[in-house]
């Protein structure tokens, strides 16, 4: 390959990727013999850090006990993974991060196909979290969020320091403009709701609360006489308080007159009885069945509790939302791609072009940083305002 025009670090990568084609994925009998190591970036070093050193492809595919089939080498481990749900539980984390937690350890497992636990190193974590940038190209967000898993692992369960983890690749994390809706667009999407997801989809808009914000809201945190809402336990377990909007008090008081006739059919059937955490349910004993403590919007029907096992009503489950958001957006004939999140950014967005400052509006979103609520100054330097363009 001729470097002419071309950095070090793209010679060592092409000639990596060759390699591994005709070694792996159409294997030529002239590709198998020895070769000279390819050249590290190191050696041909243009502004690019060094190479990566991880696990061939054919290594990362063997099992310990020399066998592939992945529902084995997961079978294998399932004592351990059950050891690391244990102290996720015993440290009280919530029910949704021991799930992604565990997923991400099953996956880093499968990665390293280690022998024995002692075989987690350090190493093994750098060589998952290199592979998660370079071949995978995760966002930072997610590279971010199996580094917080799989420390977990090694320093909860294992017992081990990391210390400094060397020079893994981190994922770039780009700045982005969130979407964010016009006042008049967010009033089509609303419009074009269901009836039955309306009320859920202004409530979102009209607070700026966060989807599971939203769907755990209890109905003592509801305050009518003082026009407040108290969001409990949000993002970083923080709580705060957010306006409840004087146009909605009436359409939420009147929802919440025909969940309380539910919940009371409920109660007359054994039914009554709502999640609470651990801590609460042990020093309020009866607060799971208090009407102060039920979901603001319930499900429509019972399940399982996957934790305690206890047949009952839980709140409406996120992914029925966010159909319903997308099918009004499609209704509403707006072409950007709007979620449900994209209804708090329309809230953020809106509350500054009001002329509301910055500081208060950090406080209603709950953003430990003021700097992640700049995001949303773009709207105070938007183009055609403050500038005029050449062709008008």
């Amino acid at each position: 390959m001729v470097r002419e025009g071309k950095a070090g670090w793209q010679i060592a990568q092409a000639n990596e990727s060759l390699e591994l084609f005709y070694k792996e994925v159409a294997p030529m009998s002239w590709a198998q013999r020895d070769w000279p190591p390819t050249p590290s970036s190191m050696e041909l070093s243009d502004a690019r850090p060094a190479a990566v050193i991880r696990p061939p492809l054919a290594e990362r595919n063997h099992s310990w006990d020399g066998k592939s089939d992945q529902g084995e080498l997961e079978k294998r481990w399932e004592p351990f993974l059950e050891e690391v749900r244990e102290t996720l539980r015993s440290q009280r984390y919530a029910y949704r991060t021991e799930q992604s937690y565990l997923e991400w350890v099953r996956r880093f497992l499968l990665f390293v196909r280690p022998a024995q636990r002692s075989s987690l190193d350090r190493k093994s974590l750098e060589d998952y979290l290199n592979y998660l940038s370079l071949e995978r190209r995760v966002a930072a967000s997610t590279q971010n969020q199996a580094l917080n898993a799989i420390s977990f692992l090694y320093t909860q369960v294992l017992g081990m320091e990391l210390g400094d983890l060397g020079e893994f690749l981190q994922a770039r994390k780009k700045p982005r403009v969130p979407v964010v809706l016009s006042k008049v667009e967010a009033q089509r999407v609303l419009e074009s709701l269901p009836e039955s997801w309306r009320l859920m989809g202004q409530v979102l808009y009209g607070t700026g609360m966060r989807l599971m914000e939203l769907l755990r809201l209890r109905v003592k945190d509801v305050d009518f006489e003082r026009n407040q809402i108290v969001i409990r336990g949000g993002k970083g377990d923080k709580d705060r308080i957010t306006m409840l909007p004087e146009s909605l008090k009436g359409a939420l008081g009147a929802h919440l007159k025909r969940v309380r006739i539910l919940w009371e059919a409920d109660s007359r059937e054994g039914y009554g009885e709502v999640y609470l955490p651990e801590a609460l349910s042990r020093k309020y004993s009866n607060a799971s069945r208090e009407w102060g403590w039920q979901w603001v919007f319930p499900s429509r029907s019972k399940s399982i509790d996957p934790r305690s096992g206890k047949l009952r009503r839980h709140h409406v489950q996120e992914t029925a939302l966010q159909r319903a958001m997308k099918a009004g957006v499609r209704v509403s004939g707006i072409s950007k791609p709007a979620t449900c999140h994209t209804l708090r950014h329309s809230f953020a967005t809106h509350l500054l072009e009001a002329g509301y400052d910055i500081r208060t509006v950090q406080d209603l979103l709950g953003h430990k940083d003021v700097s992640t609520t700049m995001i949303y100054t773009h709207v105070l330097n938007k183009p055609g305002i403050a500038v005029r363009s050449p062709l008008d």
